[in-house]
């Protein structure tokens, strides 16, 4: 079983905020189907790393969660800030369970084995807006619950985080702190699209290997994340 990882696929079938109006975007949605199937067998997991869904609530995020259902795989999917439908993990997961949405599951406070790779992930925060103490600190506490999870799990943790914790020029030491303490050696995250890519940062920093996988930046294709 392979893992992958993608995110922001910022779906729209019902709420009438389509991406397509960008450049870039053009048809994003079909772009998206074919390369996931083409890459992603029934038996393999993909993380969708925040931004999953323009819908205002599950109900109007229904057929986007079908759309993601029907692909091949196992999704796990991370909270992004335009991630409105979100309300508590049981919710999401009960609206899953009696709508047959078998292959989808939420990423909050815990953790998945696959294979030998334990994901742990959560939205995360900006890397400059440390000022903002009550939500870093809360964005941190989950984070470390994840990780702890994903440790008790076995196997190598990987990290997967909607916003960016670092970049060219300003990191999030207190988000980087959090993955010194327990080893973690691959992050990715999403968040940015356009302009925005000049905050980009893919390498090492702190011994920790960050990459960037917002859809568009990924040309709507799936990236490998792990291969048995």
């Amino acid at each position: 079983m392979s893992l992958y990882v993608i995110g922001d696929t910022h779906l729209s079938f019902a709420s009438g905020k389509s991406m397509d109006v960008f450049e870039g975007w053009e048809d994003y949605t079909e772009r998206l189907k074919n390369n996931w199937q083409r890459l992603v067998e029934p038996n393999d997991t993909v993380v969708i790393n925040g931004d999953i869904s323009w819908g205002m609530s599950l109900d109007e995020s229904y057929k986007d969660f079908e759309f993601l259902n029907s692909l091949n795989g196992n999704k796990i999917i991370v909270k992004g800030n335009h991630d409105f439908w979100w309300s508590t993990k049981t919710k999401a997961e009960l609206f899953f369970k009696e709508n047959g949405f078998d292959t989808l599951k939420i990423l909050h406070n815990n953790a998945y084995r696959v294979e030998n790779i334990s994901v742990a992930g959560s939205r995360g925060w900006f890397f400059d807006a440390e000022d903002d103490d009550k939500v870093m600190a809360r964005e941190c506490a989950r984070i470390e619950r994840s990780i702890i999870a994903a440790k008790e799990l076995g196997g190598e943790t990987v990290l997967f985080l909607h916003y960016p914790p670092v970049s060219p020029s300003k990191d999030c030491e207190r988000i980087i702190s959090v993955l010194e303490k327990y080893g973690v050696k691959r992050c990715y995250y999403g968040h940015l699209h356009g302009s925005s890519l000049k905050y980009a940062f893919n390498g090492k920093k702190y011994g920790i290997d960050f990459r960037l996988v917002s859809a568009d930046y990924l040309g709507f294709c799936p990236k490998c994340v792990f291969v048995p």
